[in-house]
């Protein structure tokens, strides 16, 4: 029996399976998977990289060259819409599971909030010793009266209309009468004040269309003067009013982002409001460009925007159906801006701004 048993056993022994080298086994197979997989640091570089180029892009905005289909003013003009690439990104991140990817965004997230963060909340204040509005009211507006009698509905004591064509000038002239006592109009713009107007005159400023000059409606006939000065007379002595229409911006295939005739106005506009003499000055007008864009640093390095300092989110105006960018402007020396608003829509592809400001 004892012979038995210990075959039995022997046997036993030689059949039973080597659990503990099976084992082994096992985990070296798992450790070559898991070796053979990248980890969640090392998936998705390309997303990663794409992250911090456009953290790169934004922060590094004004160093993106002109010279190449003014590319620099292009990004400079669509450059809080840069955002809009974090949730795709990170959406993109998520599904790869890239741990890199994630942590990378965080380079863009802080460079738009360093831009635009103060954008968010609302920094107008009520009242302002003098309200200003102005709207470029399109020169194929359907509705010429109606966008002058809303307008005129606003209360602003200083008016300022651009794109003003030889067919609709009399019908804004009749409109505004009675609410606007006193107005001018040179070329295509014009200004109407419930205040005495004087020393007016038009400011020269170069305008061309250049090789988009066939996208202008050959019915419409605009005159060459786009830019006037005027002295507004007030109860708190002689305020300095500039109305302008700057030459237009276009993305063009043979052109690219073609802006030549607007940063000419630019450049002229900045100059005569550096030779301005009165310290108070403000600026009204379709400068068809957003502040953020380097073309207009004549104009920015001397006067502010009241959208950046009291404005209510991003006082996007243009195209009025679904405002996209704010080219509609105004800016302002010697005075303190309490508040900016963008109005509601008119007859014109524009839509109408106004602000509050104090002596």
């Amino acid at each position: 029996m004892a012979q038995v048993d210990a075959a039995e056993t022997d046997q036993g022994g030689a059949g039973a399976p080597d659990t503990g080298s099976g084992a082994r086994r096992d985990g070296v197979r798992r450790a070559i998977r898991a070796a053979s997989r990248p980890e969640p640091w090392r998936r998705g570089p390309v997303l990663a990289a794409l992250a911090l180029l456009l953290g790169l892009v934004m922060l590094l905005h004004a160093e993106i060259p002109n010279r190449i289909g003014n590319l620099g003013s292009l990004v400079e003009t669509v450059l809080p819409w840069l955002g809009l690439f974090v949730p795709v990104l990170l959406a993109l991140a998520l599904w790869r599971r890239s741990a890199s990817a994630t942590i990378a965004l965080l380079v863009p997230v802080a460079a738009w909030l360093t831009l635009f963060g103060g954008m968010l909340g609302d920094k107008s204040h009520p009242g302002g010793d003098l309200t200003v509005a102005s709207q470029n009211v399109g020169a194929d507006n359907p509705d010429p009266a109606g966008t002058a009698r809303d307008l005129a509905a606003t209360g602003a004591k200083v008016l300022a209309l651009e794109e003003l064509t030889a067919q609709a000038k009399g019908i804004y002239e009749k409109e505004l009468a009675q609410a606007y006592p006193y107005h001018t109009v040179q070329g295509t713009v014009g200004l109407w004040s419930k205040l005495p107007l004087s020393d007016i005159r038009p400011v020269e400023i170069e305008t061309d269309y250049g090789p988009l000059a066939a996208t202008k409606p050959a019915r419409v006939k605009l005159a060459y003067n786009r830019a006037l000065r005027a002295t507004v007379t007030t109860d708190h002595g002689p305020l300095a009013v500039y109305v302008a229409h700057l030459g237009s911006a276009r993305v063009n295939p043979r052109a690219g982002f073609w802006t030549v005739s607007r940063d000419r106005n630019a450049q002229a506009l900045g100059k005569a409001i550096a030779a301005e003499p009165n310290r108070r000055v403000v600026l009204l007008g379709d400068l068809n460009g957003t502040t953020d864009d380097r073309a207009f640093d004549a104009l920015t390095s001397r006067m502010r925007s009241v959208q950046d300092v009291a404005g209510d989110g991003f006082g996007f105006s243009w195209p009025a159906e679904f405002p996209m960018v704010r080219i509609d402007q105004i800016l302002v020396r010697g005075m303190k801006p309490e508040n900016s608003r963008v109005l509601p829509a008119t007859g014109s592809d524009h839509r109408p701004v106004a602000a509050g400001i104090d002596w």
